[in-house]
This record gives C-alpha cells, sequence and structure tokens, in this order.
C-alpha cells in the first residue's frame, strides 16, 4: 500500500493528510454523478487490489470465499476470474448454496448447521443436479436428522464437522460459541454416528474456524494496554489451537475417515492459517471490501473498497448535515464500532446522541465545507456483506468512472434467513 493509499484512510493518523482523501472524494462525485441516491458502490481497481494481497497472504493455500462476506454474484464471478487459487465458495446458508449453484457455481461448502427442511430439500435438489456441496453439523443429533432427510429426498449429503477453535483460559473464553467439538475424542464420536448412516451420509472434512484470530482487531487507536493483551492471547491461542486442530484432524484420519478437506481461517488470519499444516483451504470474504472492523491489525491493511454514498436532504445548522437513510447498523456486540463510519469528505463524524438513523443520519461537517442540498456524502460500514443487504444493487467503478450497475442477492429477491 502506498503512501498516498494510506492516506486515504478515514483514521485520525490520516488527518494531517487530507489532500489524497479529498482528491478519491472528487473521483467519487464524479462516478455517482446523475445516480440515484442512496447508493451502494465498489472500486474494482481497490477491489482487485485487495484480492492480490489475501492471495499473498494466503501462501500456498486456495482461498474459499466467503459469501456472507459479498453477497452480489457478479462479484463472486469477478473475484474467481482473477485467479484459480481462489477456489469454490463458503457459504452461509444451504439454500443459498443451492441456489448459487444455479447461477453456475459449484464446490460449495455450507458453514453453518441447519435444521429447515427447505434447506435441506434445496440442497437435495442441487446434489441431484450434480453440485458438489457439503453440509455443516457439529453433534450427533445434526447428523442423525440430516440423514432421515436423505434417505426421505433420495440422496447422499456430504458432511464437514465444524470444530470449536476457541481457547479455554482460566476466567476467560477466548473466542466465540460455536462448536461442541473441541477435542478428538467428541469429534471421533461424531464421525462414527456418521458412519452408521454411510448411506445417507459421507464424511469428507473438518473445519476449525480460529474466528478470534480472524475477527479481533489488535491496534485500535486509544487502547494500547487492550491491543497489547489481545496480540498476547493471539499468539497462545493460534499456538493451542493449531496443535488441537493437527491432534483431531490426525485422529479422524487414523480412525479411517476419509478427511481430504480441512478448512480454516478468515481475512485476520490468513497467515497463521497458512502456517498450520493440517489445513487444506482457507477462507476469506471481507478483506475484499474491507470494512471498518478491519482498519486496525497489526499485520496488515487493505484498501477500504465499498462504501455507500447518502444524500443531503437538511441542513439544520451551520456546520451541520442531515442525510438520509443511513441507519446500517452492523451485527455483533452493540457498540460505537457497529455504526457505519462518515468516510469523505474527511473530517465528517457522527452526532454521539443521534448516531446512524433508519431514515435519516446527521454528520458533524469539517470546517469550512457546506454541501448543497442533494450532494452525496460517503461512508462505510462496520461490516462487509451485511451493507449489502440494505441496497437492491451495486455501482461499479473503475477510476472516476461508473461500469456496471449489479444486483446484490436482495436485489435478485434472495434472502436466505
Amino acid at each position: 500500500m502506498t503512501r498516498a493509499e494510506a492516506s486515504m484512510l478515514p483514521t485520525p493518523m490520516a488527518e494531517p493528510a487530507l489532500r489524497d482523501g479529498e482528491a478519491y472524494y472528487r473521483r467519487l462525485l464524479r462516478v455517482v454523478e446523475g445516480q440515484r441516491l442512496p447508493l451502494a458502490l465498489v472500486d474494482l481497481d481497490r477491489l482487485e487490489t485487495n484480492a492480490q494481497a489475501l492471495q499473498l497472504r494466503s501462501g500456498r493455500l486456495p482461498i474459499r470465499l466467503g459469501t456472507k462476506s459479498i453477497r452480489c454474484v457478479e462479484i463472486l464471478r469477478h473475484v474467481q476470474a482473477m485467479s484459480a487459487q481462489f477456489r469454490g465458495l463458503f457459504c452461509y446458508s444451504a439454500r443459498e448454496a443451492a441456489w448459487l449453484h444455479q447461477q453456475g457455481f459449484d464446490d460449495l461448502l455450507v458453514g453453518y448447521p441447519t435444521l429447515e427442511a427447505d434447506d435441506f430439500a434445496a440442497a437435495a435438489r442441487a446434489v441431484r443436479s450434480g453440485a458438489t456441496l457439503t453440509l455443516m453439523i457439529d453433534e450427533a443429533d445434526q447428523a442423525l436428522a440430516l440423514a432421515q432427510a436423505a434417505r426421505t429426498l433420495g440422496v447422499r449429503f456430504r458432511v464437514a464437522l465444524d470444530l470449536d477453535m476457541s481457547s479455554d483460559l482460566p476466567g476467560l473464553w477466548f473466542g466465540v460459541r460455536r462448536s461442541p467439538l473441541r477435542d478428538a475424542q467428541a469429534a471421533l464420536a461424531v464421525a462414527a454416528c456418521i458412519r452408521e448412516q454411510a448411506g445417507a451420509l459421507q464424511l469428507v472434512g473438518a473445519m476449525g474456524y480460529e474466528a478470534q484470530l480472524a475477527g479481533l482487531q489488535d491496534r485500535a487507536p486509544g487502547s494500547p494496554l487492550r491491543n497489547q493483551l489481545l496480540r498476547a492471547l493471539k499468539r497462545h491461542s493460534q499456538r493451542e489451537l493449531g496443535r488441537r486442530r493437527r491432534q483431531i484432524v490426525q485422529a479422524l484420519r487414523e480412525a479411517g475417515h476419509d478427511i481430504g478437506l480441512v478448512n480454516g481461517g478468515g481475512t485476520g488470519s490468513l497467515e497463521a492459517t497458512a502456517a498450520d499444516t493440517c489445513i487444506t483451504e482457507a477462507t476469506a470474504g471481507s478483506g475484499l471490501y474491507s470494512p471498518t472492523l478491519f482498519d486496525h491489525f497489526g499485520h496488515f491493511h487493505h484498501l477500504p473498497a465499498a462504501f455507500f454514498a447518502l444524500p443531503v436532504v437538511r441542513r439544520p445548522a451551520p456546520g451541520l448535515a442531515t442525510c438520509t437513510g443511513g441507519g446500517y447498523i452492523a451485527s455483533g456486540p452493540a457498540g460505537a464500532d457497529r455504526l457505519p463510519s462518515p468516510f469523505l469528505p474527511s473530517g465528517m463524524r457522527l452526532l454521539g446522541d443521534e448516531g446512524a438513523g433508519e431514515v435519516q443520519t446527521p454528520v458533524k461537517l469539517p470546517p469550512g465545507f457546506t454541501p448543497g442540498l442533494g450532494a452525496p456524502l460517503f461512508f462505510r460500514h462496520a461490516k462487509a456483506g451485511e451493507m449489502m443487504e440494505r441496497f437492491d444493487r451495486l455501482l461499479l467503478f473503475r477510476g472516476d468512472q461508473a461500469v456496471a450497475t449489479t444486483p446484490t442477492y436482495r436485489g435478485q429477491g434472495q434472502n436466505f434467513f
């Protein structure tokens, strides 16, 4: 990343160097000229730069694109066409995976369990039409429900085990509450259940997602002690979970299970994932758009590539502007870091007593800047794919030229939960 590119970032460190940011703001103004607002847009040049950075960071590993973080068929196609290293999709819903197969995709790994009959039916239709589709489970009762559905629907489902990769430290659970499969004994018990359902289920792989490495920023401004503690916890957790993941995979293979797929990783942990010799592929997606929750990692930085533009519709007082829409709050623990971030022009900020609203969002303007009514202000979302749930279409651009408009999942009428 060049110094000029770094100066565009909406962080306190970038504030002294506004000229490059303002040049990008003028470019964005030309891109959205004449477009209906609010509008979501993606910079294809930056997206491709980020994709190449993900490739470098993942090293030897193929990258399975995380659809939850993208939610746009055209972007999925575009990135996969860049390199054969982008191989397969990591889906968040079985119905989503089946629908993506209809759009021409294959090698579909569903990262979350399901017990819904219509999800089973959609997955079965995709399998019957030739899809390589793998479903995720983490306990025997899920396996039994899936096996019963497979027999009813006349298919055999490929399955993978979701291994828990959190670190259980004295007085601290470092990670997410995801799966009960924390050791080889637990994984072997579920694998044995799958083997008993051999006509309906086939165990083909395992996933060990190190969420605490992939998703926690460790260089957040103003939090030096927390950052130091997080980096120490991450180092400890990486060593511990790496050993545990290798032990579980080895035990499964020694028990005669054909574990050909071992998935791990996320945008924030690609280097750690690639260092684990049992891993066969990494998942990444958020790094393509690079939302604000990925601004402050110590070992990498991608370029913000996805934005949304809101029109100014009110000027309630000098130094203030109110925009239409904008209350696009990210999931996770409630806090200021889940709010959308004013991006350009540099120096805008949300009001502490209002934040971002469902139908209007007021902002404090930078000194000397007074936008006209209807003028666009640009924001970034805290997470990647969640922004796409708010917009039917994406404007794709290069330089200062719009090159295409493409639908999001929402624009194609798809809502999987």
